[in-house]
């Protein structure tokens, strides 16, 4: 059985992997006034937020139809038997229930959807351990059993600058902005029940930093192989420094750097750090 991987473009996965490992991604899109962008395709990242610090309103993000998923699925069907097709959290985007819709309106290709539950390069881990295990040849129910076993040990933290971003998107509630901000607090957000909310309140960004890698301690000193993500929002100097000092600490977790781009950017805003991981079984 011929098996492919589809994903959407809030994995943020680099161009050179998703090349290598054949990984199809439909793009969701950020909306400035009239102008809509494609992710990965019609904007970059840096592009998106400088065009948000001369904007006078944040931009609208939007989820890629049935039909556009489905377009994919049939370009795929020609040549596999089945998709494994890996979304952001359905807590705060359609795009999974887009593609349960499309996968059952496809002939000649058995379509698996998966929830990740999450987003950015915690997403993007499913996704690249489905399309590594499908090149080897598993089948779909192997390779949902790995990525079900991935989320029971996945782990996902982050700060942001400005929480009236996340309110104003609708996926924070107004009233814990306003408390976050008025406090001067920089708490450590988490998905929750597929949403995004609240961790823990914290009151400077060093103590976040100190309590992330706290989190992350308390896995690594458990197990023999850990992968791990620092995800920034424009903070690449500081994501770089941070993985040197992790690194040091931790020579059992593998590390690499994503970013947050346009269309979770726009809920987070510029200058959001984050940091994920799970134990490789």
């Amino acid at each position: 059985m011929k098996t492919v991987v589809v994903t959407d473009s809030t994995a943020y996965i680099p161009e050179d992997q998703l090349e290598e490992l054949n990984i199809h991604v439909v793009p969701l899109a950020v909306t400035f006034g009239q102008e809509s962008y494609r992710e990965l395709y019609d904007i970059t990242t840096k592009e998106f937020y400088d065009k948000v610090r001369t904007s006078d309103e944040l931009p609208k993000t939007s989820q890629p139809s049935i039909g556009d998923v489905l377009t994919t699925y049939e370009k795929l069907s020609k040549e596999y038997d089945a998709i494994i097709s890996i979304h952001l959290s359905s807590g705060i985007s359609g795009t999974y229930q887009a593609a349960v819709s499309a996968g059952q309106s496809v002939d000649g290709v058995e379509v698996y959807p998966f929830d990740s539950e999450i987003s950015c390069m915690a997403q993007g881990f499913y996704v690249l351990r489905a399309a590594e295990m499908a090149k080897e040849g598993a089948t779909p129910e192997e390779i949902l059993e790995v990525l079900n076993e991935i989320k029971e040990n996945m782990q996902a933290y982050f700060m942001v600058d400005d929480l009236s971003h996340l309110a104003r998107g609708g996926r924070l509630s107004g009233a814990q902005a306003m408390v976050g901000s008025l406090l001067q607090v920089k708490p450590l957000l988490h998905f929750e029940d597929k949403k995004i909310v609240p961790f823990e309140k914290i009151r400077t960004s060093k103590k976040a930093f100190k309590r992330m890698e706290q989190l992350l301690k308390e896995t690594a000193d458990d197990a023999e192989k850990v992968k791990a993500c620092i995800i920034h929002a424009e903070r690449e100097d500081i994501a770089k420094n941070w993985k040197q000092e992790l690194e040091e600490k931790y020579p059992n977790v593998e590390f690499v750097i994503s970013y947050f781009g346009p269309v979770i950017g726009t809920h987070l805003g510029e200058g959001g750090i984050g940091l994920c991981w799970y134990k490789v079984s």
